[in-house]
């Protein structure tokens, strides 16, 4: 009998669905510095937090100030742009 492995799930903070965690984008504050980056590999040490891949879910966790809260440190607009250069990378 084969088992099956775990798959991760997160929390998206702008729809608040859980979903797995490779369908989601990280965003992550080192603990050192509290530079914010986005995250693609997932693997980044620090403080987390997932978001799903399109713009809707962006702004409902931008107007709710979820993002801040979730790395509990304050976010500047050009994190917020690069997110949305990175969900909307055709425009």
């Amino acid at each position: 009998m084969l088992k099956k492995k775990k798959v991760p799930l997160r929390k998206c903070l702008g729809c608040q669905e859980t979903k797995p965690k490779k369908e989601l984008l990280r965003i992550v504050r080192f603990a050192h510095t509290n530079e914010i980056k986005i995250d693609i590999t997932g693997k980044l040490s620090g403080r987390g937090a997932y978001i799903c891949n399109n713009l809707d879910c962006l702004e409902k966790a931008y107007k709710a100030k979820r993002i801040e809260r979730a790395l509990e440190s304050p976010i500047s607009d050009d994190v917020y742009n690069e997110l949305r250069k990175e969900i909307t990378p055709d425009e």
